[in-house]
């Protein structure tokens, strides 16, 4: 293909993904769903050619980004909270339904290799972290099943691409040990921490000397690929190298960034996120011809495949049940016995969590990236991007519905000390006492009386609004709609004046900055 012809395919996806995402959000359903239909329609269009996906290529171009924001966006403090749950699903929940689904696949094909049989359980365990974000930034959640998935989708992939490694090697060579593989997804994890921690480290003291802020920018979105390249080429967990990376600068970025860096970095990264996610389904979807075709076309597909296919599907699903639901009893028993250090889930809580378990860009990677003489890998190939289709399709769709089901709330254990606007009085009653120590020169005479007093009232207010936020709320409500209107307001006489050239570019564009900051702050004061 001629490299104009290729670009003008780039530029044709991006068209289709936001014609896709409009559809979507005009349609009610997850953007993923949309995506990935309407890839998988595109793909049999005539005249286009058989797009081809490097799977190394698309691991290490989308993959890392993807880690980093998801990591740069968690809750570290919930993270360390709920480690032996999320650990329990990242590495647990992945061997056991590996082990499942090479149990229930051998039990179908007989013949086929045990080797085989725990490739595609590998493949096909991982719950994808770009599908699970599709997925949860579109229904609300209980922050403790939140960051259980949201952990959970950053780590689960570091063990499945350990059991992949392992059960390919065990196919070329024959030779296979579980403590062998085990051992080796600690040694690589250990690793990947490590790099992980000194590319971060790294971050921190290097951001503090850049000074520019679009180098500052540029520099934190390389860090994703650097980290997850540097991995690559020690032989670690680049995925766990990656992760903990993005944990750092989470966990510092409030320190080291500058509030305008800090707005322009995220507006840069939220779009290129959004274009790596949606461009992910597209390259799904994209991907389904050739998948059909190496097949033997839909005919021979579904004659063939389709129902241990199924069973296989099946399997899958009531694996992760199974240890959700065998989980949250072991903790109940544990209960029961006098160890109260965690509460369980309860049937709906573990329900949910079963049934969030979409597959990915992760898992089509890997099935591409299977060895061509490797046996049963058109098979696995075709499984595999059926069970994508399967979880995104159903639990994608659905999963709104099993939220709503369930009645989920918040317990009280789990909710924070302080509410936003007790976090709020707090802020301004320290700003006040600021204010009130640099509001006398050396003499002792009042300087700042306008400060001082603006600072007083302030704090005043805001703490009357902490103590009776429910009465005050409508009020607020209120207020703002009348300070987004004088905005509005506002905005339409700038670019009059500018229209009319009583005013130059560079006099809008500052005056028009501080409608934005304004307009934002009322925006989020609002909600």
């Amino acid at each position: 293909m001629e490299p104009t012809h290729l670009f003008e395919l780039v530029i044709a996806m991006f068209v289709a993904i936001i014609a896709l995402h409009y559809a979507a959000h005009r349609l009610g359903m997850p953007p993923s769903v949309a995506l990935l239909a309407g890839g998988g329609l595109i793909a049999f269009l005539p005249g286009l050619p058989t797009i081809q996906i490097d799977p190394a290529l698309v691991l290490v171009i989308f993959l890392p980004p993807l880690l980093l924001d998801g990591a740069w966006s968690i809750a570290l403090g919930r993270v360390r909270r709920h480690m032996i749950g999320i650990a329990s699903l990242a590495i647990g929940a992945v061997f056991f339904t590996c082990a499942v689904v090479a149990m229930v696949t051998h039990l179908l094909f007989p013949s086929l290799p045990w080797a085989a049989c725990a490739a595609l359980g590998a493949i096909v365990s991982p719950p994808d972290a770009v599908s699970a974000r599709a997925v949860l930034e579109r229904v609300k959640l209980p922050r403790r099943l939140q960051i259980l998935l949201e952990g959970e989708s950053l780590l689960n992939d570091a063990s499945g691409l350990v059991l992949f490694r392992f059960a390919i090697a065990a196919g070329v060579t024959g030779a296979f040990s579980a403590v062998d593989a085990v051992g080796s997804f600690f040694v690589l994890a250990i690793g990947g921490a490590v790099v992980g921690i000194a590319v971060g480290t790294t971050w921190v003291l290097f951001v503090r000397r850049l000074g520019d802020e679009y180098l500052i920018i540029a520099a934190t979105a390389l860090l994703a690929w650097i980290s997850y390249l540097l991995g690559e080429l020690l032989h670690v967990s680049s995925v766990i190298a990656t992760v903990t990376t993005g944990l750092i600068m989470s966990w510092h970025q409030h320190t080291v960034l500058s509030a305008s860096t800090r707005m322009r970095g995220t507006s840069f990264w939220t779009v290129i996120v959004f274009l790596m996610e949606a461009t992910v389904f597209i390259l799904i979807g994209l991907s389904l011809r050739g998948v059909v075709e190496r097949g033997g076309g839909f005919d021979v597909v579904l004659a063939t495949m389709g129902l241990p296919i199924l069973v296989i599907l099946i399997a899958l699903t009531l694996a992760r049940f199974a240890w959700t639901y065998g989980s949250d009893w072991v903790i109940s028993l544990c209960n029961l016995l006098g160890v109260k250090r965690y509460t369980p889930l309860g049937f709906r809580g573990a329900t949910v969590l079963g049934w969030a378990g979409v597959r990915g860009v992760v898992t089509l990677a890997l099935a591409l990236s299977v060895p061509e003489n490797f046996p049963g890998r058109d098979f696995i190939l075709v499984t595999s991007f059926a069970i994508i289709l399967g979880t995104v399709l159903l639990q994608g769709t659905t999963l709104g519905y099993v939220i709503k089901w369930s009645q989920l709330t918040e317990p009280e254990s789990a909710k924070a000390r302080f509410t936003m606007s007790q976090a709020e009085a707090a802020m301004a009653q320290a700003q006040w006492a600021t204010i009130q120590t640099l509001a006398y020169d050396s003499e002792g005479n009042l300087i700042h009386p306008q400060l001082l007093n603006r600072y007083q009232t302030r704090a005043e207010k805001i703490v009357d609004y902490a103590a009776r936020t429910d009465e005050y709320a409508p009020m607020l409500q209120a207020h703002f709609d009348v300070v987004l209107e004088a905005v509005a307001t506002g905005r339409r006489e700038l670019i009059r004046l500018h229209r009319a050239g009583d005013i130059d570019d560079e006099t809008l564009h500052e005056l028009e900055r501080d409608l934005d900051l304004e307009e934002l702050s009322a925006i989020s004061a609002k909600s």
